[in-house]
């Protein structure tokens, strides 16, 4: 790659290379990340134009060691206030926002929303950020690109805690195409637009790869802790009778969509069912079977995908269903779980019945229920209820039994949605849910503030945003 020196003020920024596979945005991008001017301000004269965001490196003949000169300036630093102690209700709304966790929206690299919107709703998880924080570094068990994209990610989201302004992910992009090549796939000279739930399902997998803590440790895997549910099934050939049962961990649970699924939780069920074609040793040949699932251990964080797309054989790509399913702001599990995990859920559930009853001023029977300081720890997070940070109150181990037991009930915090009519095509967005209550639609750099009311209303049924990937944490109670 070509490398070039750019003049800016009274700065001379030697040897910045110019990948010219990638469009002048990223290049731009670079020098952002040098001087702090960002790219919409950056006028870059190059052979007596201005270069431009869409331009064709080929057509530009940039030669090595080529002096170019931009203007534009950098963004301010924030300077310590000269006034007294301003209370937070007194901050124009925006600020409050950032002082309750809102943080930066990300710049669009080129056809990049899929892997914004991931990143959003993975960066609301205050206990995956303690976790990276937490992040020892490369074991002899782990491949280099997964560390280095294990750091990535870390470093970008302590950038975005950092930054009111937009950030470029370019480090932690050019990190998931070296691990992960098919997210670098080219089409006529710019980068193609790619699926989130295989970016969310990668970026997931290599997580919980590198942060395995040792054996002994008390949380040796963290992130199947925060995400992982454990199924057990039941796999039944009705043809010879024959029955056996089978165990699995996943990330997510799918939602199938049909002509009679309206609503998520009918998704679900039929998810958990499934027929399988295999060879019968009683029969001596390929039988039907039928494969029926239940939740056996619950996370603290459940992931649901609506299965929106299927592979049109005409068109030679993923077609999209646009059929409406309504999913609520509050999801109960219950009736999704092995016999096993319903009789643990029993009790919790019956003390975050009688909690909620005594908030709605019902009469509750204290001799029956011992649990008069049960505390809530609701979907805005232990660590608002607090006041500490979010990864103050993951680092104290937010995710473990003793910090509290689960019910099966679980709030929505963040929802990934789709617009168009194909995966690998459209747009992807993130709508996040704020330790505040509040919910801010991350549209790439553009955070925009949302009403509760409307989150629920990306259900489908059109050609506008609809909710793709659901992302829904445990209400739990403790002593």
């Amino acid at each position: 790659m070509p490398t070039v020196t750019v003049k800016w003020q009274k700065e001379l920024l030697k040897k910045v290379e110019i990948d010219p596979s990638l469009p002048p945005l990223v290049f731009k991008s670079q020098l952002y990340d040098l001087t702090g001017v960002p790219p919409e301000r950056q006028k870059i004269m190059i052979n007596g134009g201005l270069l431009k965001d869409d331009d064709d490196w080929s057509t530009l003949n940039v030669k090595e060691g080529q002096k170019l000169m931009m203007m534009g300036t950098a963004d301010e630093i924030v300077k310590a206030p000269e006034k007294g102690p301003v209370f937070m209700e007194d901050l124009p709304e925006e600020e409050q926002a950032v002082a309750v966790g809102h943080t930066a929206g990300l710049y669009n690299l080129g056809n990049t929303c899929y892997m914004n919107s991931t990143l959003q709703c993975l960066h609301s998880v205050p206990e995956l950020k303690s976790e990276l924080i937490k992040y020892p570094g490369k074991t002899n068990d782990l491949d280099q690109s997964s560390h280095l994209l294990t750091i990535a990610t870390r470093d970008l989201f302590g950038e975005l805690d950092r930054n009111v302004k937009p950030v470029s992910p370019m480090q932690f992009w050019m990190m998931l195409r070296k691990k992960y090549p098919q997210f670098g796939q080219l089409h006529n000279g710019a980068f193609m637009q790619q699926d989130a739930e295989e970016c969310w399902t990668q970026i997931m997998y290599t997580l919980s790869q590198s942060l395995k803590a040792p054996n002994g440790s008390e949380n040796p895997e963290a992130v199947k802790k925060l995400f992982g549910i454990d199924l057990v099934s039941r796999v039944h050939c009705a043809e010879s009778g024959e029955e056996s049962s089978e165990a699995e961990s996943v990330y997510s649970l799918k939602c199938h969509i049909s002509h009679e699924v309206n609503h998520l939780h009918e998704g679900l069920k039929h998810g958990l069912k499934s027929e399988l074609e295999k060879v019968s040793p009683s029969l001596g040949r390929s039988s039907i079977y039928l494969k029926e699932s239940r939740i056996n251990d619950l996370p603290r964080y459940l992931t649901v995908q609506f299965v929106r797309f299927f592979w049109k054989r005409e068109s030679n790509q993923k077609a999209k269903i646009l059929r409406k399913v309504d999913y609520p702001l509050e999801l109960d599990v219950y009736d999704l779980c092995s016999d096993e995990l319903r009789k643990k859920l029993e009790v919790p559930r019956k003390l975050l019945r009688d909690e909620e009853g005594r908030k709605a001023g019902l009469k509750i029977d204290e001799k029956k229920s011992k649990d008069t300081d049960v505390k809530m720890l609701d979907a805005e997070g232990s660590s608002s209820a607090k006041g500490e940070s979010s990864a103050a109150s993951s680092q104290e181990g937010a995710t473990s039994e003793s910090e509290g037991q689960l019910t099966g009930v679980y709030e929505l915090v963040s929802v990934l949605t789709h617009k168009g009519r194909s995966a690998d095509s459209g747009h992807y967005v993130a709508w996040v849910k704020q330790e505040s209550g509040k919910w801010i639609q991350f549209d790439d750099d553009n955070p925009i503030p949302q009403r509760e009311e409307d989150i629920t209303k990306l259900s489908g049924g059109g050609d506008w945003h609809m909710a793709y990937i659901c992302m829904y944490k445990a209400r739990v109670i403790r002593n």
